[in-house]
């Protein structure tokens, strides 16, 4: 070859890997590399230029993979480095394993990443972090050691790694792992084992929602994100078996220091304590001896932070709280309240337990006034009782037992039957919440110097009226009472009233007969939850007892005027009720609604249209009364 054709062949050598070097300069992709060749054949460029390109565009790729394969390294590099400065200052350890395996699935370019640990107690494995996970069943799921691939992992030790997850039968399928991976939608899955010494403490994963190959420096690299995962974890034991120590030898420490006053200080505090009971104290009592003995200030409270109470109540000490200390005031399992000793942040262990033995001291003491209350709920109920079954009939033996109840039997009583109306799950759920019903009622009782008695699945009770009120105005007030008291719909039933109780015995039982009949109604008519008396339904009050389908007879009467009504925004009922109030006249109609007679006759027509042609004949204009009336009756009343 002549050195003029060298000489060519050299500078087109040259310019052909121009194109490519600018190519790598700006990061290009690999499809980018084509160009250069496309172009040239495209203008017909000749072969030597052709094949020149080619032979650059085959160097160029090789250098841009190396790059490529450098700057990964660099990273993976990099991202062991943070992993393992944060490991150095590990504070968290939830953190650092977060890092790990988000740090995990950038670099492998994963769907998802997540770490399990073994739990030695249960013997199998559990998740402990996961990142890119959307589905629930995933996120909790536990394999037992074998089980699925990480089970495999957990307790071989040996990464384990596969391209389609359902097609693999190297490890055991369980339907609930399989579950889970498919709620999340892998299909690759890699897994490497944490290993301490020769254990193997769980197993980190990187996985793919598509078929893919994890290449050997994948599998080292999430290797190495393991073993940095196994050393943080270790890492954190050997700082929590520290802290525990230090803290052991602190509570020691402060024991020794403190123990030649602790006996002088607890005696003292028992006999004071000893003291106040026996000489009749209550709580409050209790609650301002100890504020002394602590100089700080103690209350005793029926509500108190739910996390703090429900932790001293399991415990059985006292808990800190923000600035507050909480005692539980319990017994037998119920929670009756808590002393709580406000603003007094450091508290020594002997002063804890003074709160702790006080609020044992107060659970007693409410426990006692529970047992005289509950004794004078009884005598209440009892008396009450007599009363309906007319079984004591001497006056004046029932006025006496009246008066130490503090109620007056000569005076003007409705009697009021009381039910629960909200959903039951089982006889137990039913059972505790009549007596909740009957507790409530028992207290109203006694602070309206009345009485109270449980009967015939519900409640019953007997209470004074004042000259001011109705009947229907005290049934309505006690159904909401009694429902915010027990969280629940109580609905209530009122007799007309009734006196001088101690000479007709015969009036209790006749007037609660009336009030249970009222509850019916009340029932029927859909009225859950409210309270009414015998007066607000006049002669229907007589048509409502037993069990009528009353909702039934008003939807086949009426039921196309109300549904009319409900679609369109008319006044159909409205119409009707005037209509048949003004004696069916449409010209007094028209007066009575203010509108235009020939208002008054479109409506009507269409209520023919609704009803039927025979609406206003005698029989079907009573029924269609009837139904507006009960209608009316059925709607929510306005306390």
């Amino acid at each position: 070859m002549s050195s003029d054709h060298l000489q060519s062949a050299e500078r087109s050598a040259g310019s052909a890997e121009a194109p490519f070097l600018e190519l790598l300069a700006r990061g290009a992709s690999a499809d980018a590399y084509e160009q250069p060749v496309l172009i040239a054949r495209a203008e017909g460029r000749p072969a030597e230029r052709i094949a020149a390109l080619e032979a650059a565009k085959t160097v160029a790729l090789r250098v841009r993979s190396e790059l490529e394969g450098r700057r990964r390294r660099e990273a993976e590099l990099s991202a062991l480095f943070e992993t393992a400065h944060d490991l150095a200052g590990l504070r968290d350890l939830d953190a650092v394993l977060r890092a790990i395996v988000q740090r995990a699935r950038s670099l492998l370019g994963t769907d998802v990443a997540y770490l399990s640990l073994n739990d030695p107690v249960r013997g199998d494995t559990y998740m402990r972090v996961t990142e890119g996970s959307v589905a629930a069943r995933f996120q909790q799921l536990r394999l037992g050691m074998g089980e699925g691939l990480g089970g495999l992992v957990a307790q071989t030790a040996r990464p384990y790694v596969t391209d389609d997850y359902f097609k693999d039968d190297r490890f055991q399928h369980t339907l609930t792992i399989d579950a889970g991976v498919r709620d999340e939608g892998l299909v690759a899955i890699l897994g490497v084992p944490l290993t301490l010494g020769h254990h193997v403490i769980g197993v980190l994963f990187a996985a793919d929602r598509r078929a893919r190959v994890f290449e050997r420096e994948q599998i080292a690299l999430l290797g190495s994100f393991a073993a940095l995962a196994a050393a943080a974890i270790d890492t954190a034991n050997l700082l929590t078996e520290t802290r525990s120590a230090l803290t052991e030898l602190e509570r020691a420490n402060e024991i020794i220091r403190d123990h030649s006053g602790v006996i002088e200080r607890a005696s003292d505090v028992h006999d004071r304590l000893a003291e106040l009971v026996l000489r009749g104290g209550g709580v409050h009592d209790v609650a301002a001896a100890v504020s002394e003995i602590l100089d700080g200030t103690v209350e005793f409270s029926e509500v108190a932070p739910t996390e703090a109470l429900e932790a001293s109540r399991a415990e059985g000490h006292a808990v800190r709280h923000e600035d507050d200390w909480i005692a539980a005031v319990a017994a037998g399992g119920e929670l009756l309240g808590a002393l709580v000793l406000r603003g007094h942040p450091g508290l020594d262990p002997v002063d804890q337990r003074t709160l702790e033995r006080a609020a044992m001291v107060t659970s007693l003491l409410l426990l006692a006034r529970r047992s005289a209350a509950e004794a004078e709920q009884r005598v209440r109920g009892e008396l009450l009782d007599d009363l309906l079954d007319a079984r004591d009939r001497d006056p004046r033996l029932l006025r006496e037992r009246a008066a130490r109840l503090d109620a007056d039997l000569d005076a003007t009583h409705v009697v009021l039957a009381a039910r629960l109306d909200g959903p039951v799950a089982d006889a137990d759920q039913e059972a505790a919440a009549r007596r909740r019903l009957w507790s409530a009622a028992s207290h109203l009782a006694a602070t309206r110097h009345g009485l109270a008695a449980a009967r015939d699945g519900g409640t019953v009770l007997l209470l004074p009226l004042t000259a001011a009120d109705t009947a229907t105005e005290l049934a309505r007030r006690t159904a909401v009472h009694l429902g915010t008291a027990v969280h629940e719909a109580v609905t209530v039933g009122a007799s007309a009233p009734v006196r001088d109780l101690a000479v007709h015995l015969d009036a209790v039982a006749a007037a609660y007969e009336e009030g249970r009949r009222c509850l019916d109604a009340l029932r029927l008519l859909g009225r859950s939850g409210d309270g009414a008396a015998a007066e607000d339904f006049g002669f229907l009050g007589l048509l409502l007892a037993g069990d009528r389908d009353i909702a039934g007879f008003v939807d086949r009467t009426i039921g196309q005027v109300v549904a009319y009504d409900d679609r369109r925004g008319t006044d159909l009922l409205r119409t009707l009720d005037a209509y048949f109030a003004c004696g069916m006249s449409p010209a007094r109609t028209k007066d009575e609604l203010h509108v235009h007679v020939n208002t008054v006759a479109q409506r009507l027509e269409r209520v023919g249209r609704l009803l039927g042609e025979d609406w206003q004949s005698p029989a079907r204009a009573l029924e269609i009364q009837l139904a507006l009336r009960l209608h009316r009756l059925s709607a929510p009343t306005r306390h």
